[in-house]
């Protein structure tokens, strides 16, 4: 176990890991929301369209992040644009943009002389080179997604269920839907630099889909989303650490092995558990034995199984005898019926 702690004896792993872990929590509970959604192409497009205001960012010499949010704001706010006003469905014009910014990023870039550099680091993102101010802007975001998803969870369950049901009940899904993509926008823009844009929807969209089999509740799913990503951080950091590999894609490689092994798990649990239960029906029904004919002979010799059954008084109330003689006796006399008998006058005609 010391082994694997050596990792973090470094102060800029235990960066990362604090980092990571404030990323995975703000991918957690949004991720929980595109899973639920649907959205997770939206949250790659918001991924690839803040290239250009980082691209931006880092040819002018100013923060990175704030060019990555400038740009991810207005790539959200186009989207929202054509699909209110566009003839294009939602789709084509989420991939669109996504291709248009991604390349608007690509060509600011390469007028950089260190475009390699550049690249590679906004692609996959550096988590070991967190600063405190990092750390800091992280730890805000992580705040205000919080506050954010409970303040308007009723919204967003209903708005998820029935827009028009959302209306009735004046939980304004318009602002609704507003504020996810802005919650997306932030957990993309915020985990840009530990993952990378590449990358980001791994830890977005893996740990939800991790804890998904095994809770029935938003807000547990949330929980349980983000300690798989904390997890996913913290084991891609010790394999990049002694396999010599880059971090955010070990993180990103970590969470999507998790998913894979927490559905193939859920699969194989509820696989044995109706073969389990498929088994003991079966033992059940072969430790029943036959009934000994003696013991279910019936005990009035004047009735039998035999279609003539259907003559009996105590059948003539049923529907398929409706329409049969069961109210005629061997003397040809009419008998009242079953519940005919509960009233007295039932058994003397002639008193009614």
């Amino acid at each position: 176990m010391p082994l694997l702690l050596e990792p973090f004896a470094s102060d800029f792993v235990l960066r990362a890991l604090l980092g990571g872990a404030l990323a995975a929590i703000i991918c957690g509970v949004v991720g929980t929301w595109v899973v639920v959604r649907g959205m997770a192409f939206l949250g790659e497009a918001i991924g690839h369209g803040m290239l250009p205001g980082v691209a931006l960012a880092t040819v002018a010499g100013a923060p990175v992040m704030l060019g990555g949010a400038v740009s991810a704001i207005v790539m959200s706010a186009l989207i929202g644009l054509l699909q209110r006003r566009g003839r294009l469905s939602a789709d084509t014009s989420i991939g669109l943009l996504f291709v248009a910014m991604l390349a608007l990023g690509v060509i600011i870039v390469s007028h950089s002389r260190t475009f390699a550099t550049d690249a590679t680091a906004m692609l996959f993102g550096d988590i070991l080179a967190l600063s405190p101010a990092d750390l800091a802007a992280l730890a805000i975001a992580a705040i205000v997604t919080v506050l954010v998803a409970a303040t308007l969870h009723r919204s967003f369950v209903a708005a998820a269920f029935d827009t028009r049901i959302a209306q009735t009940l004046g939980l304004r899904p318009r602002l609704a839907q507003l504020a996810l993509v802005g919650l997306v926008t932030l957990a993309v823009v915020s985990s840009y630099q530990a993952v990378g844009s590449l990358l980001v929807v791994g830890l977005l969209l893996a740990p939800a889909v991790a804890a998904g089999p095994w809770t029935r509740r938003i807000p547990a799913r949330m929980l349980l989303a983000s300690a798989f990503g904390i997890l996913a951080v913290a084991l891609g950091l010790v394999g990049s650490w002694f396999l010599g590999t880059a971090a955010g894609a070990s993180i990103a490689g970590v969470a999507i092995l998790l998913a894979v092994l927490s559905s193939g798990v859920a699969a194989a649990g509820a696989a044995v558990g109706s073969r389990g239960s498929g088994i003991a029906q079966e033992s059940a029904r072969g430790s029943r034995q036959a009934p000994d004919p003696e013991s279910v002979r019936d005990p009035d010799p004047l009735r039998s199984s035999s279609p003539e059954i259907a003559h009996t008084p105590e059948f003539a109330h049923t529907p398929e005898f409706a329409h049969t003689p069961a109210r005629e006796n061997v003397h040809g006399r009419d008998l009242p019926a079953p519940h005919d008998l509960a009233t007295p006058t039932a058994l003397h005609p002639e008193s009614r």
